[in-house]
Formats: structure tokens, C-alpha cells, sequence
């Protein structure tokens, strides 16, 4: 069974950073396309990054040039590194992957960022 499991949120202050991180587990597939994606209180779920297998990525507008995702391979693990945040950024950040023709979704974390 496949499952993933996002580390590295809290609180932090504004222009503060973070590093999230995704490992897949129970699966000898590397992802494929790996993305992360946010949902604040009230609000839809909503795309910040995401990376294909080739390394291609794409980014929000609301997180272009402070937001990196990156990917290891050999460790199954998407990353989302989290630079100058803002008050806005606070969410629950989810991991979601496509691996094996299959979607997964983490279970979310939590990051908020103080005024």
C-alpha cells in the first residue's frame, strides 16, 4: 500500500523559512509527477508546485521565486522549500503524487506564518 508521508511544516515567523518534505513509501516505483498543493481556512485546495519525473516544474503565481520544488529519486521524496513567507502562506500543505498510473495524497501538514 502505497502512502506518503509530509514533514517539516509549523509555525514560523514572516520572512521565515521552511522545508517540506514527501516520502512515498510501500512502493518500488519512483513518482512521477510529484506536487505539492495548499488549502487555507474557507478556501479551495489549491495547486503551489509541482514537478514531473524529467524535472520540469511549475509554480503558483502567489509562490514564484520563494518557493523550490525539488525531487530525490533514490529516496522517494518530493521536497517543497518554503522561502520569505508570507502571513497568506499559512494552510494545510498536502503531497500528492502519481506513481504506477495511481494519484496519492498525503495527509497534510500545517504551516503558519506569523505576522
Amino acid at each position: 500500500q502505497v502512502r506518503l508521508l509530509e514533514s517539516g511544516g509549523g509555525l514560523v515567523q514572516a520572512g521565515g523559512s521552511l522545508r517540506l518534505s514527501c516520502v512515498a513509501s510501500g512502493t518500488i516505483f519512483s513518482i512521477n509527477v510529484g506536487a505539492w498543493y495548499r488549502q487555507a481556512p474557507g478556501k479551495q485546495r489549491e495547486l503551489v508546485a509541482s514537478i514531473t519525473s524529467g524535472g520540469l516544474t511549475n509554480y503558483a503565481d502567489s509562490v514564484e521565486g520563494r518557493f523550490t520544488i525539488s525531487r530525490d529519486n533514490a529516496k522517494y521524496t518530493v521536497y517543497l522549500r518554503m522561502n520569505s513567507l508570507k502571513p497568506e502562506d499559512t494552510a494545510v500543505y498536502y503531497c500528492n503524487a502519481h506513481l504506477s498510473g495511481y494519484s496519492y495524497w498525503g495527509q497534510g501538514i500545517q504551516v503558519t506564518v506569523s505576522s
